[in-house]
Protein backbone atom coordinates (compact mmCIF):
# COMPACT_ATOMS: atom_id res chain seq x y z
CA UNK A 1 0.00 0.00 0.00
CA UNK A 2 1.04 3.24 -1.21
CA UNK A 3 1.98 6.37 1.95
CA UNK A 4 -0.74 8.02 -0.34
CA UNK A 5 -3.29 5.26 0.53
CA UNK A 6 -2.45 4.74 3.83
CA UNK A 7 -2.55 8.29 4.52
CA UNK A 8 -6.02 8.31 2.82
CA UNK A 9 -7.15 5.65 4.75
CA UNK A 10 -5.86 6.86 8.40
CA UNK A 11 -7.79 9.74 7.60
CA UNK A 12 -10.50 8.00 7.04
CA UNK A 13 -10.78 6.19 10.12
CA UNK A 14 -10.20 9.07 12.12
CA UNK A 15 -13.28 10.95 11.15
CA UNK A 16 -15.39 8.70 11.74
CA UNK A 17 -17.80 9.22 14.15
CA UNK A 18 -19.41 5.58 14.30
CA UNK A 19 -17.33 3.13 14.42
CA UNK A 20 -18.64 -1.34 14.84
CA UNK A 21 -16.14 -3.62 15.93
CA UNK A 22 -15.91 -7.52 14.79
CA UNK A 23 -15.09 -10.19 16.86
CA UNK A 24 -14.24 -13.17 14.30
CA UNK A 25 -14.65 -16.89 15.58
CA UNK A 26 -15.44 -20.11 13.93
CA UNK A 27 -18.36 -20.78 14.48
CA UNK A 28 -19.73 -17.33 16.04
CA UNK A 29 -19.13 -13.24 15.07
CA UNK A 30 -19.18 -10.65 18.15
CA UNK A 31 -20.51 -7.21 16.78
CA UNK A 32 -19.80 -4.36 19.11
CA UNK A 33 -21.03 -0.41 18.18
CA UNK A 34 -19.25 2.56 19.28
CA UNK A 35 -18.74 6.70 19.53
CA UNK A 36 -15.15 8.34 18.74
CA UNK A 37 -16.87 11.52 20.71
CA UNK A 38 -17.31 9.60 23.90
CA UNK A 39 -15.17 6.74 23.70
CA UNK A 40 -17.79 4.62 24.56
CA UNK A 41 -18.55 0.86 22.82
CA UNK A 42 -21.73 -1.35 23.51
CA UNK A 43 -21.88 -5.09 22.38
CA UNK A 44 -24.57 -5.14 19.72
CA UNK A 45 -25.28 -8.44 18.91
CA UNK A 46 -23.64 -11.98 17.94
CA UNK A 47 -23.77 -13.58 14.60
CA UNK A 48 -24.51 -17.23 14.09
CA UNK A 49 -23.45 -17.66 10.15
CA UNK A 50 -22.78 -21.31 8.62
CA UNK A 51 -20.42 -19.53 5.75
CA UNK A 52 -18.41 -17.11 4.76
CA UNK A 53 -21.11 -15.32 2.33
CA UNK A 54 -23.47 -15.60 4.54
CA UNK A 55 -21.61 -13.65 7.07
CA UNK A 56 -20.58 -11.02 5.06
CA UNK A 57 -23.96 -10.31 4.52
CA UNK A 58 -25.27 -10.47 8.14
CA UNK A 59 -22.55 -7.79 9.04
CA UNK A 60 -23.45 -5.41 5.26
CA UNK A 61 -26.99 -5.63 6.77
CA UNK A 62 -25.42 -4.15 10.19
CA UNK A 63 -23.29 -1.77 8.44
CA UNK A 64 -26.32 -0.45 6.29
CA UNK A 65 -28.73 -0.01 9.71
CA UNK A 66 -25.84 1.27 11.93
CA UNK A 67 -24.05 3.42 8.94
CA UNK A 68 -20.34 2.54 10.93
CA UNK A 69 -17.72 5.24 8.96
CA UNK A 70 -15.28 2.32 9.75
CA UNK A 71 -14.48 -0.97 10.77
CA UNK A 72 -12.32 -2.32 13.32
CA UNK A 73 -11.20 -5.77 13.32
CA UNK A 74 -9.84 -8.20 16.05
CA UNK A 75 -6.66 -9.78 15.01
CA UNK A 76 -6.38 -13.22 16.44
CA UNK A 77 -2.76 -14.07 17.14
CA UNK A 78 -0.62 -16.60 19.38
CA UNK A 79 0.89 -15.22 22.74
CA UNK A 80 4.18 -13.95 21.59
CA UNK A 81 2.40 -12.64 18.20
CA UNK A 82 3.00 -14.83 15.91
CA UNK A 83 0.56 -15.34 13.04
CA UNK A 84 -1.80 -18.96 12.62
CA UNK A 85 -4.87 -20.26 10.77
CA UNK A 86 -7.27 -17.56 12.60
CA UNK A 87 -5.20 -14.84 12.12
CA UNK A 88 -5.31 -15.10 8.17
CA UNK A 89 -8.96 -15.95 8.07
CA UNK A 90 -9.56 -12.67 9.80
CA UNK A 91 -7.28 -10.53 7.62
CA UNK A 92 -8.52 -12.04 4.68
CA UNK A 93 -12.57 -11.33 6.25
CA UNK A 94 -10.99 -7.81 6.94
CA UNK A 95 -10.02 -7.26 3.35
CA UNK A 96 -13.41 -8.53 1.99
CA UNK A 97 -15.15 -6.12 3.89
CA UNK A 98 -13.33 -3.44 3.03
CA UNK A 99 -13.70 -4.28 -0.86
CA UNK A 100 -16.88 -5.77 -0.77
CA UNK A 101 -18.70 -2.47 1.99
CA UNK A 102 -16.26 0.50 0.35
CA UNK A 103 -15.73 1.42 4.26
CA UNK A 104 -12.23 1.89 6.17
CA UNK A 105 -11.35 -1.30 7.68
CA UNK A 106 -8.35 -1.46 10.17
CA UNK A 107 -7.26 -4.13 12.47
CA UNK A 108 -6.18 -4.23 16.13
CA UNK A 109 -4.56 -7.22 18.47
CA UNK A 110 -7.57 -9.04 20.30
CA UNK A 111 -5.64 -11.45 22.14
CA UNK A 112 -7.26 -12.26 25.22
CA UNK A 113 -10.47 -10.39 24.42
CA UNK A 114 -12.48 -13.49 24.72
CA UNK A 115 -10.78 -14.59 28.19
CA UNK A 116 -11.98 -11.30 29.81
CA UNK A 117 -15.18 -11.13 28.31
CA UNK A 118 -15.64 -14.10 30.30
CA UNK A 119 -14.22 -12.84 33.15
CA UNK A 120 -16.27 -10.07 33.13
CA UNK A 121 -18.78 -12.28 33.61
CA UNK A 122 -20.71 -11.03 30.08
CA UNK A 123 -23.78 -12.99 29.03
CA UNK A 124 -22.96 -12.45 25.69
CA UNK A 125 -19.57 -13.13 25.48
CA UNK A 126 -18.57 -12.40 21.49
CA UNK A 127 -20.04 -9.10 21.47
CA UNK A 128 -18.18 -8.41 24.58
CA UNK A 129 -14.73 -9.24 22.66
CA UNK A 130 -15.99 -7.13 19.94
CA UNK A 131 -16.93 -4.41 22.58
CA UNK A 132 -12.99 -5.03 24.22
CA UNK A 133 -12.10 -4.81 21.00
CA UNK A 134 -13.15 -1.29 20.01
CA UNK A 135 -11.79 -0.27 23.62
CA UNK A 136 -8.63 -0.86 22.50
CA UNK A 137 -8.75 1.18 19.70
CA UNK A 138 -10.11 3.90 21.13
CA UNK A 139 -7.16 3.68 23.84
CA UNK A 140 -5.01 2.78 21.27
CA UNK A 141 -2.94 0.16 23.10
CA UNK A 142 -2.20 -1.59 20.11
CA UNK A 143 -0.81 -0.53 16.67
CA UNK A 144 -3.16 -0.07 13.83
CA UNK A 145 -2.94 -2.58 11.03
CA UNK A 146 -4.71 -0.92 7.87
CA UNK A 147 -6.30 -3.57 5.12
Amino acid sequence: MSGAALDARAAALASAMTLMAIDLGLKRTGIAVGNRITESAEPLTTLHAGDKASRLAQVAKLVQEWQPGALIVGRPCHPDGNAHDMTRSAERFARQLAQELKIPVAMVDERYTSKEAEAMGAKDVDSMAACLILQRYFAALTPLIFV
